[in-house]
């Protein structure tokens, strides 16, 4: 956690309100592997990072109270200014979002002034969503008492993505950001919700994430299109999820299927089983073996899901001949974001000196990089 961002927050908050505010540190997160499978009930490999959210509030005092965002020197008055529609672009759906959830469920807590700002890259995929969604009704829990376990609030982030920004995402971002443990990724279960922290032991490596600063177009639209075709594989079967089936009943249907889509329920289940692996390497302390199954969950996300681009394809096979990288794939949704690189601290710097000088010479594009440990979940700042 960044103190210095957290006194520009707590500054921010004084200078507008006059008065002491409650402070919420909430982190994104990286998904260190198992992609594309929360949504088909599968397993992931998340952990929360230390970057994120810090959020400052409290009870309102005047009218409906006001919501600040430093970042993007924006505002919003929920008694004078309209309501974004659900589904609008910028932050304000994600808090208007959380206070629908809430209200669903006969819970509606009194008004909050709000000053938040982040350190999370924008449009890098670490989730700066949940971790904005997480930080509210964190804060509004707290303030107001709604006596809301860690685990109700997770679902109430995850609804307010799904049903009132309109991403249908899984539910390993605002778990990650919600339970992270320092030093620990957690493997969970996407069907149960049972989860197990499991110590990361990186020796003298490191993570770095490597930003292609592209988001292409279709992303989102593919990332509906690919969990559609998933869930369409899944009741074809007569299966609630993908994570019902093993190779062989799938294979009993191939002649029925586009090959495209074949391919991507291989993908799911094969990506399943990269992550159970990657669970017992990283218990014996075997991060070669992690790293190489980072390359083969990238392989398959790139050929057979078919969400990857051509600047991950490039910065990930850069890796693979890159000197004390011990294994790299793209991660999150797809078709741009970052590239997540397990890399030998003393081989860090020639790595990434090479890393932008030949993305600069293909692309034209400054790459940016960033290096993160994990870290704790949501919680109070003391």
């Amino acid at each position: 956690m960044d103190q210095g961002l957290v006194e520009i927050v707590r500054s921010s908050f004084l200078s507008h309100f006059g008065k002491k505010p409650t402070l919420i540190w909430s982190p994104g997160r990286i998904n260190i592997i198992g992609e594309h499978t929360d949504y088909n009930q599968g397993f992931v490999m998340p952990a929360a990072i230390d970057r994120g959210i810090v959020m400052a509030i409290s009870q309102a005092q005047n009218g409906r109270g006001q919501w600040i965002a430093t970042d993007v020197k924006d505002s919003y008055s929920p008694d004078s200014s309209p309501s974004p529609t659900p589904k609008s672009s910028g932050w304000k759906p994600y808090l208007l979002g959380i206070l629908s959830e809430l209200r669903k469920k006969g819970i509606q807590p009194g008004p909050v002034d709000v000053v938040f700002s982040g350190n999370i890259p924008p449009g890098a995929g670490l989730s700066s969503s949940a971790a904005l969604e997480n930080a509210f009704v964190f804060g509004l829990n707290e303030i107001y008492k709604l006596g809301l376990s860690p685990m109700e609030m997770v679902h109430i982030s995850h609804a307010a993505e799904q049903d009132y920004v309109g991403v249908r995402c899984g539910i390993m971002d605002p778990y990650a950001s919600m339970f992270g443990h320092a030093g620990k990724a957690i493997f969970l279960d996407c069907r149960s919700l049972v989860s197990e922290m499991i110590p990361v032991h990186l020796e003298d490596c490191q993570w770095i994430l490597l930003d292609t600063g592209v988001q292409h177009s279709l992303a989102d639209s593919a990332y509906n299109q690919r969990r559609e075709v998933c869930e369409a594989i899944a009741a074809r079967l007569e299966v609630s999820s993908l994570r019902e089936i093993d190779l062989k009943q799938l294979d009993k249907i191939r002649s029925e299927l586009p090959e495209a889509d074949y391919q991507k329920a291989c993908f799911v289940l094969e990506e399943n089983g990269r992550v159970l692996k990657a669970r017992e390497a990283l218990k014996k302390f075997d991060l070669l073996k992690l790293g190489e199954l980072m390359y083969e969950s990238h392989e398959g996300l790139s050929k057979l899901y078919e969400v990857s681009c051509e600047e991950l394809d490039f910065l990930v096979d850069l890796a693979r001949e890159s000197d004390g990288v011990l294994g790299a794939r793209m991660m999150g949704g797809g078709f741009g974001g970052c590239s997540l690189n397990l890399v030998d601290v003393n081989k860090a710097h020639a790595f990434l000196n090479n890393a932008r000088k030949r993305y600069r010479e293909r692309f034209n594009l400054d790459m940016n990089d960033y290096s993160v440990s994990i870290t704790s979940g949501c919680r109070l700042v003391t």
